[in-house]
């Protein structure tokens, strides 16, 4: 231990002007790890309005980290939930291609399948990975009933289509399969169509007039909700076979097999998506006679994994790059420690060249200012985390999105602000370190 009395009368001066409280801890514990922490925290304690001020660009850079990443987040988890609230790992074929003979077509163009084409996609001997097999016909009608009219998208289906689609019945029952044999004159209602064409929610079993003719509504779907392909909530629901015979008169123009406007595919599961497809095109060329390598196809697939995996890197990279931008005023929070502590530095001349002539050495004084430092950005960080996460659950409240803030982004938020607070403290805790101490001592 360095005795206090080997100092000048300058220095005794100068240390009068210390605490008697941080002169006792200099006698009795010397210059250690402990008085290091100790002096670091007094100082960020001691000056409460300028440990505010300083940590408030690392505040506000990381609320705006914290908040952007939640509500990103938020954002696909709600496209997502829009995409799969039809169905999951659905494989969607629909007539025509996007190059036919070198030309751009619409897909959708042209009338290319039937119901024999979904009869053998749902040979389990050809495509074995398919869990339900669903062929649909669309079409766009009016309806009419004793409080109102409305018009709606028609969707002649198979009872398939409820396992497919999610579909839950709220009142009385789906399609079956003897409706579709028997081409009857039976409908389902979505649950939009249902309220507004019933509003006593008394729809089963009345009549209502589609396209001209009498229909029985035998059920009511529970709400769904919007998809990305649409909500069935705004739909009618008929027997396939009358939509294509009764309705629109779907049969193929050589007069063979009816047609459909689309087949969806389910697999198994995502694991089983891609060779599902596979089997699809091949089975598919095989029925109507087409190149096995596929250049011909008069059919398209829509692989709603495929249409996952972009979403969500869309999101992720725009997600990212907002998060950057609001990254930028960490930097600005960084600067803004640097300044203060630089300031510091100044104002504590001569309690550093104390603590060197009591025997700190230059890496003793260099970890204080730069543990000072990491307090105010950890600080910032902490409390930046907090109101970030109030941030995004207010805004996902307005919007009525889920947010919530993950533990890797709240990691990645405080781990930052440290970094930041580590790198913009180096230069004045580099400053303070190589104060020569007679210099300090004498500082005015």
């Amino acid at each position: 231990m360095i005795e206090t009395e080997r100092l000048s009368p300058a220095s005794v001066n100068d240390a009068a002007e210390l605490s008697d409280d941080m002169l006792a801890d200099l006698r009795a514990y010397g210059i250690g790890w402990r008085d290091t922490l100790r002096f670091a925290f007094a100082s960020v304690r001691n000056h409460p309005l300028r440990s505010i001020l300083t940590t408030l660009g690392v505040m506000i850079g990381v609320a705006a980290v914290v908040a952007l990443m939640a509500i990103g987040r938020g954002t696909q988890a709600s496209i997502t939930s829009m995409i799969t609230a039809n169905g999951a790992n659905l494989l969607t074929v629909r007539s025509g291609t996007g190059n036919q003979g070198g030309i751009g077509g619409a897909i959708g163009q042209g009338q290319s399948l039937t119901i024999d084409d979904a009869r053998a996609l749902a040979d389990p001997t050809r495509v074995p990975d398919a869990a339900f097999v669903s062929p649909e016909y669309y079409g766009n009608t009016q309806i009419v009933a004793a409080l109102g009219n409305l018009n709606v998208r028609v969707i002649g289906a198979e009872p398939a289509y409820a396992p497919v689609h999610n579909t839950i019945v709220a009142e009385g029952e789906f399609i079956g399969d003897s409706d579709v044999r028997a081409v009857a004159s039976v409908v389902v209602l979505g649950a939009n169509v249902a309220d507004t064409l019933f509003p006593g929610g008394d729809a089963v079993g009345q009549r209502v007039r589609l396209g001209g003719q009498s229909f029985r509504v035998i059920g009511v779907i529970a709400a769904q909700g919007g998809s990305a392909f649409g909500s069935v909530d705004d739909s009618v629901i008929v027997p396939l076979a009358t939509a294509q015979r009764r309705l629109f008169g779907g049969r193929a123009i050589s007069g063979g097999a009816p047609l459909v406007s689309t087949i969806v595919v389910q697999a198994r599961n995502a694991d089983a998506m891609n060779t599902t497809q596979a089997a699809v095109e091949r089975v598919l060329r095989e029925e109507h006679g087409l190149p096995l390598e596929g250049g011909s196809d008069d059919f398209s697939i829509i692989n709603q994994a495929d249409i996952l995996a972009t979403v969500t890197q869309t999101t992720q990279l725009l997600t990212l790059f907002l998060a950057a931008i609001a990254a930028i005023s960490l930097l600005v929070g960084g600067i803004g420690i640097m300044n203060i502590m630089l300031v510091s530095v100044r104002e504590r001349t001569r309690e550093i060249g104390l603590r060197k002539a009591l025997g700190a050495r230059e890496r003793d004084i260099l970890i204080q200012f730069l543990i000072e430092a990491l307090s105010l950005s950890g600080i910032g960080g902490v409390i930046g985390l907090l109101i970030g996460a109030v941030i995004a659950l207010i805004v996902g409240q307005f919007i009525s999105l889920q947010t919530s803030v993950s533990l890797d982004s709240a990691l990645l938020a405080l781990g930052f602000s440290l970094a930041v607070g580590l790198f913009f403290g180096i230069a004045p805790a580099r400053s303070a370190a190589r104060l020569d101490p007679v210099i300090a001592l004498h500082y005015e």
